[in-house]
C-alpha cells in the first residue's frame, strides 16, 4: 500500500504560512530547497485541499491545470468547481474512502502538498504515514498551522534529519497511530 507524505514546509512554532498566505520568510534557496525539489521527482501523485490549490494561482497556475506537471492530481473539496480541466487533475469530495482507494493504486508514495485544514483532517483519520517537515529557522506567531485546527495527539518516530544552509532542516518521521 502507497504512503501518504507529507512534505511540508514550516517555521519553529508549527505555521506553514504567516497572515495572508505570506511565505516570504521561508528559505527559498540553497541546497535544502534543492534536496526538496529532487525528492518531488519521485512522486507520481499528489493530493491537496482546496485552499492550497488555490494558492498556486498567485504564482501564475491556472485553474484546472497541474500544479506538478509530471504528477497526477487529486484535489479534495467540497466547493470547487473547475472548468477545463487537465487529463492530470481530478477534483473529488473530502471522503475517506477516495483516500484509501488512492493508497491501494499502483504508484509511488503520494505527496500531500500543502495542508493546513486537509492535512489535519488526515491527521485526525489517521491517514498521513511519513511526515517530512522543512523546518525553516522563523517564528511567524500566526498564520495556518502545520494541522489546521486538529487537536490529535500522536507520537513521532524520527527516521532522519539534515542540516542544509540557511538554517533549514528537514526532518522525516513516521506517525505512530495507537
Amino acid at each position: 500500500m502507497r504512503k501518504i507524505v507529507y512534505y511540508v514546509a514550516s517555521s519553529i512554532d508549527g505555521f506553514i504560512s504567516g497572515l495572508n498566505d505570506d511565505i516570504s520568510g521561508f528559505v527559498g534557496t540553497g541546497n535544502g530547497v534543492d534536496k526538496y525539489l529532487a525528492d518531488l521527482a519521485n512522486f507520481d501523485t499528489v493530493i491537496m485541499g482546496r485552499n492550497t490549490y488555490e494558492f498556486g494561482y498567485k504564482y501564475g497556475l491556472q485553474p484546472g491545470q497541474p500544479a506538478y506537471p509530471h504528477m497526477k492530481h487529486y484535489i479534495f473539496t467540497d466547493n470547487l468547481k473547475l472548468e477545463n480541466l487537465s487529463t492530470q487533475v481530478e477534483v473529488k469530495n473530502l471522503d475517506l474512502i477516495e483516500i484509501d482507494k488512492l493508497k491501494m493504486h499502483e504508484g509511488t508514495d503520494i505527496y500531500l502538498c500543502g495542508g493546513g485544514q486537509f492535512a489535519g483532517w488526515l491527521l485526525d483519520n489517521k491517514k498521513i504515514d511519513t511526515l517530512k517537515l522543512k523546518l525553516n529557522p522563523l517564528i511567524l506567531g500566526q498564520g495556518i498551522r502545520l494541522f489546521g485546527n486538529s487537536n490529535s495527539n500522536y507520537k513521532l518516530e524520527l527516521l532522519e534529519t539534515a542540516d542544509y544552509e540557511n538554517g533549514l532542516q528537514i526532518m522525516t518521521y513516521n506517525i505512530i497511530y495507537l
